[in-house]
């Protein structure tokens, strides 16, 4: 794991299938700060067990709890893809007032950690083209925008960028 410390009313845990509805809660939160980008709950079935679908995949969640709000703060998932060598990032979230104190690099540095266990060398994630701060959060973590587009067909007819990063043997910056 990282070398950041964490605040007191924070607590890194693997995920388990109860942190969904809290998962839910917080994406819905972070939603709501851009225009027509609604959660849907039909959209996220994973969410009814976030761990047993990403341990399902292969792969592993972790989220950070709010011991003082009993809330989850934080989140980030990754499994192998279909690609030799290769981990794909999803549900990285976090809390706005958790933003620029170090815990995203945290939750990155735990999902690289894991890839580098798991004998994997790149990583990739797709996300929204509207989180803006995002893109530059991955793009300082050393990720770069690769050509092209996804379309979600979802009730936001969301559009997403993909990014890929290649793993060193040492932990990230």
């Amino acid at each position: 794991m990282s070398s950041h410390t964490l605040p007191d009313s924070l607590m890194l845990t693997p995920g388990s299938d109860a942190d969904g509805q809290g998962m839910a809660a917080l994406i819905a939160r972070i939603f709501a700060d851009y225009e027509n980008c609604p959660f849907v709950p039909d959209e996220f079935p994973e969410l009814q067990a976030p761990s047993t679908y990403y341990t399902g995949k292969g792969g592993s969640l972790w989220v950070v709890k709010d011991t003082k709000t009993d809330s989850v703060a934080g989140s980030i998932a990754i499994a192998p893809t279909h690609q030799s060598g290769e981990a794909e990032l999803f549900k990285v979230y976090l809390g706005h007032q958790w933003r620029g104190t170090g815990l995203a690099q945290t939750l990155l540095t735990t999902a690289f950690d894991w890839a580098r266990n798991a004998k994997l060398h790149s990583v990739v994630l797709w996300t929204d083209t509207r989180f803006i701060a995002g893109h530059r959060f991955y793009e300082k973590q050393g990720f770069v925008r690769v050509p092209g587009i996804r379309a979600l067909h979802d009730a936001a007819s969301t559009f997403e960028f993909g990014y890929h990063t290649r793993l060193t043997e040492t932990a990230a910056p």
